[in-house]
């Protein structure tokens, strides 16, 4: 299908993303791929803001309620299900909406991963080893590569991981592994990136508010029944909404002082979500929900 279009909205947590892209995808007849790393999981729906089925309006979603919460996923996830989606957009006459909150995702999209070296369960074992220190690990490879690991912070520990395994898999540096398998992006057209834009005072207040109506729907009871069926050992139960609850019911915090935690943790993390889109990706059109729903409708 040679008329098949896609764009993509980004923006922090709590910025209007979810609605304005259903909007859109009725307007261009499409699809909508979710790049957010909560809402691919079945049974978490409200710590994850996931759009109910009304909120949907009829839209098809992907991404969303896509693997149980003690299954793992990571990049390869979302470049698998991109190009299952693509392809069934062009089968079915249909364009795409990307909307992201993980827009790492997305960048990945773009840029592409190298291919992964396989390992041996000698090698893994060795790795998950070295990962229980994930400093002296950074430590170690700064010292074997310190050009590749100049660019990973010492708290990354997802990137320090796929370094490690690299080195331990491969027996080459990092950078060199990479010399010689660069990757391949995964969307090669040119993409349109429209990026919701709030003051930081405002957003806030949003956040906030979502925060109250997570508690008024039933928060606390998705996250007992979450832990009773799959315990806390899945990593999806250290994300902001659920850590925070599991405090509240060791009887760490109280209400109002969950309710905070939650608002400033989700903060946070609308803040770092701002730097990333502004450092990662070029010719963005920015602006209000307003704005952008004027330029898009």
């Amino acid at each position: 299908m040679s008329t098949f279009k896609q764009l993509a909205i980004i923006g922090p947590t709590a910025s209007g993303k979810t609605a304005l892209a259903v909007k859109v995808a009725h307007k261009l007849g499409a699809h909508i791929l979710s790049l957010d790393s909560l809402s691919i999981y079945k049974e978490i729906d409200i710590v994850s803001a996931k759009p109910t089925v009304e909120e949907r309006q009829g839209i098809i979603h992907f991404g969303i309620d896509h693997l149980y919460p003690n299954e793992s996923f990571d990049v390869t996830t979302y470049i698998d299900l991109y190009t299952q989606i693509k392809e069934k957009c062009q089968k079915e006459k249909k364009n795409l909406v990307i909307v992201g909150g993980t827009s790492f995702y997305l960048k990945m999209l773009i840029e592409g991963i190298s291919p992964r070296p396989s390992l041996t369960i000698t090698q893994s074992g060795e790795i998950a080893h070295l990962m229980q220190s994930p400093s002296d690990t950074y430590r170690m490879l700064t010292i074997i590569d310190p050009d590749y690991m100049k660019h990973i912070e010492p708290g990354d520990t997802y990137r320090i991981h796929k370094a490690l395994e690299i080195y331990i898999a491969t027996g080459e540096k990092p950078s060199t592994y990479f010399a010689s398998h660069p990757p391949t992006a995964v969307i090669r057209e040119p993409l349109d990136i429209y990026e919701i834009v709030w003051e930081r005072e405002v957003l806030r207040k949003r956040i906030r508010l979502r925060t109250e109506q997570m508690l008024q729907e039933g928060l606390i009871d998705e996250i007992i029944a979450l832990e009773n069926k799959y315990t806390r050992a899945p990593n999806c139960m250290k994300a902001i909404g659920i850590k925070e609850t599991l405090m509240y019911l060791d009887g760490i915090y109280d209400k109002e002082i969950l309710v905070e935690k939650i608002a400033v943790n989700t903060g946070r993390l609308a803040k770092r979500q701002v730097t990333f889109n502004n450092s990662q990706f070029e010719n963005v059109v920015k602006g209000s929900l307003e704005t952008l729903e004027k330029i898009l409708l």
